[in-house]
């Protein structure tokens, strides 16, 4: 998988809810977890719904507001949430580094956090899932966008050709100019 990224909430609630999008974070390979704005109540214990352990695996970054937020230089940051304008999740082009951020069980990201996100995207669903399932598909679209697979067949089953292994050749040069050293030969 190419880039990196990380998973998030704001406004989280409810134990089974982070130990859900934590261990969905680790199963395909997130660099980091946060929250923003969660219950104090959740504290940094393990959830019991974390069968992965991923709170031994993932760094968790636990930040109060919108303000406290800090993410590496680079890194878009990428709302998932169910709004007119929001780019459909299977046209989006995931960057590659991102950091990806649902609203809360009930409810929706706040105003300032969709002002502060790069992108708004929207799983293309009659109504909201459960946020442990839009974090699924998203970080699933993610791993299609980002992974090395063969094409997907246009018919049922799977693809008629293997992915064709890179090979890698000798450098390039982009003139007739030699570096010093290498003689015309």
């Amino acid at each position: 998988m190419r880039g990196y990224f990380a998973v998030g909430s704001e406004g989280l609630s409810k134990p089974m809810n982070i130990g859900t999008l934590m261990r969905t974070a680790h199963a395909f390979g997130a660099s980091y977890f946060f929250t923003v704005d969660a219950d104090p109540r959740l504290g940094h214990r393990a959830p019991r719904s974390d069968t992965s352990k991923s709170h031994d695996h993932l760094p968790y970054f636990k930040w109060n507001n919108i303000d406290e937020m800090m993410f590496p230089r680079g890194c878009k940051l990428v709302g998932v949430e169910l709004t007119d304008d929001a780019i459909e999740l299977p046209s989006f082009g995931h960057p590659l580094q991102a950091a990806y951020v649902l609203g809360p069980e009930r409810g929706s990201l706040s105003p300032q956090m969709q002002e502060k996100c790069d992108y708004i995207v929207k799983i293309p669903t009659k109504f909201c899932v459960n946020i442990g399932i839009a974090c699924s598909i998203v970080l699933y679209d993610r791993f299609l966008a980002h992974g090395k697979y063969a094409p997907r067949s246009l018919t049922a089953g799977a693809p008629k050709d293997p992915l064709i292994e890179h090979i890698h050749g000798g450098p390039k040069f982009r003139s007739d100019r030699r570096l010093p050293g290498m003689g015309d030969k």
